[in-house]
């Protein structure tokens, strides 16, 4: 049985939350209580001790993270709530700490629930909240950590060591400065939209590379760059002058 606490400062939400997880759908999910202040939050994350915390971003006057920050230690997995689609959703991803939007649908709280399964240890669970508040105070930089999720656990890493990715059927081939690669089974569109204002661009169905990492171009139908690595890659036709662009202001 996962314990679960609900946090948030809208006694509405709470209540269709909790309606939620007493779906047929939901097993296992037991609520050990709700509450809708940081404060109380606080007391009730240290005397119940939850496997699960459904936690708001906003709490009143106090946000999530400076909760989170005040806690000794983080033993618990976290759904982040929240009503805004902002920068801070993006840091959600690079994290891979699930997050709902309101109002929350029915489909991605089921979907989130099962992505349990996957048990974290307490390192990955503490490098998940170290990644998720370096990239919150960091929302405007270009490079970010990104938390990227493996057969057998997750890789930290930084943007700025990613050279490229590569699409390989339903999956993606990651590319590092030092000569690591590893496969993610994850689409490599998904990479895209996660790196995008990380200077990374698409410059071909099966290839998203890093402009760090361009080190010349050869002008042809669509072009080819070469990359520091020596890497050669074919700029797709339709994609040229935006690359050209993109480069050149780089």
């Amino acid at each position: 049985m996962i314990r679960a606490l609900i946090i948030d400062d809208e006694p509405h939400s709470t209540d269709r939350l909790t309606h939620l997880l007493s779906a047929p759908e939901v097993h296992a999910i037991e609520i050990a209580g709700t509450c809708h202040t940081a404060e109380e939050a606080f007391t009730m994350i240290e005397k119940e001790k939850p496997d699960l915390v459904f936690l708001d971003v906003e709490l009143g006057n106090n946000d999530a993270f400076e909760l989170l920050r005040q806690l000794p230690e983080i033993n618990f997995e976290i759904i982040f709530i929240t009503g805004h689609e902002q920068y801070a959703v993006k840091a959600f991803r690079f994290s891979a700490f699930d997050y709902l939007l309101k109002p929350i649908d029915p489909e991605l709280l089921f979907q989130a629930l099962e992505r349990l399964s996957i048990r974290l240890t307490h390192q990955e669970r503490t490098q998940k909240m170290e990644t998720l508040l370096y990239n919150l105070s960091h929302g405007e930089k270009n490079n970010k950590r990104v938390c990227i999720p493996t057969n057998d656990g997750f890789t930290f890493a930084e943007t700025q060591d990613i050279i490229r990715c590569e699409a390989l059927a339903n999956y993606t081939v990651i590319y590092f400065s030092d000569q690591k690669k590893i496969t993610v089974a994850r689409t490599l569109k998904d990479f895209e939209h996660l790196l995008e204002d990380c200077n990374f661009y698409r410059v071909h169905n099966s290839h998203l590379v890093n402009l760090k990492y361009v080190k010349n171009y050869k002008r042809g139908k669509g072009g080819t760059i070469i990359l520091t690595d020596g890497t050669q890659i074919e700029v797709s036709t339709r994609r040229k002058d935006d690359f050209l662009k993109k480069i050149s202001g780089f």
